[in-house]
């Protein structure tokens, strides 16, 4: 009989008691399902009341956020020559079908780029240099809200570098990589984006990929990178210039000379 059980359940006896007490657990489910449906549903009810709880909650302090964060954003937009509005919108929908591991909330960016535009989702009307400059001013919004403000955090840091002290406290650097950050601007936009992207770095690691001299005089070190041909293949190159070669180089990208 053991060998018959060995041969239908096994090929062990440890796993025929194992499968005959998984088959006894079944059948008690089915045995006892409506209880066990109510306990379901009394737990899911519990847990559904928690979550929308947190979700409300999650979704003030989300709100309360965006009020601050698109004041910031408005003004560094306006800074990178762009007279925009900008507003963050947020719909709390409650539906089950619209819980998610984020909360409730759907947030969309809304931008006017031109002055008595209305507001319209920012993915929908920006140009590739309008959300450049866009993006750019999100990310220096954000690390605004990272700096000391209050007289105590002020006297926390000191008058030391921000980005120095960091490293002391043993708080790791972000590295933001910005890859043709310049598209579509140039001109006086191309300056103001500059001077950004040197504020952002005074906190953080900024690698930047440009085309514009405007750009590339704002960097702490400047990489030329080169394609060339040998032995019939194209290469890639990237290498350091310093000094005179540097002022070279950024008279061949104001000159356009390849």
């Amino acid at each position: 009989m053991l060998d018959r059980l060995k041969r239908k359940y096994g090929p062990t006896l440890d796993e025929v008691i194992q499968f005959g007490e998984e088959v006894s657990r079944k059948l008690s489910e089915v045995e006892n399902k409506d209880e066990i449906l109510r306990g379901l549903r009394g737990e899911l009810g519990k847990a559904a009341g928690e979550y929308l709880r947190a979700a409300r909650a999650l979704s003030k302090k989300r709100t309360d956020a965006a009020r601050r964060l698109e004041k910031l954003v408005e003004a560094e937009i306006n800074d990178l020559a762009m007279k925009s509005a900008f507003r963050i919108e947020i719909t709390s929908l409650e539906k089950e079908d619209n819980w998610t591991g984020s909360g409730i909330d759907q947030v969309v960016y809304m931008i006017s780029t031109n002055p008595g535009e209305p507001l319209r989702p920012l993915e929908d009307i920006a140009s590739g240099g309008e959300l450049s400059r866009a993006m750019l001013a999100l990310k220096v919004s954000v690390e605004a809200g990272k700096t000391p403000t209050s007289r105590k955090e002020r006297e926390k840091w000191g008058t030391q570098d921000h980005a120095s002290r960091k490293l002391r406290e043993g708080v790791a650097q972000r590295t933001l990589v910005f890859d043709e950050i310049d598209t579509g601007i140039g001109g006086r936009a191309a300056e103001a984006v500059g001077k950004k992207l040197k504020a952002l770095a005074r906190s953080n690691q900024v690698l930047c990929v440009t085309h514009l001299p405007q750009i590339a005089t704002f960097g702490d070190h400047h990489y030329v990178i080169e394609k060339r041909e040998s032995a019939g293949r194209t290469r890639t190159s990237i290498r350091v210039v310093t000094g005179e070669e540097r002022t070279e180089e950024v008279a061949r990208m104001l000159s356009g000379r390849s």
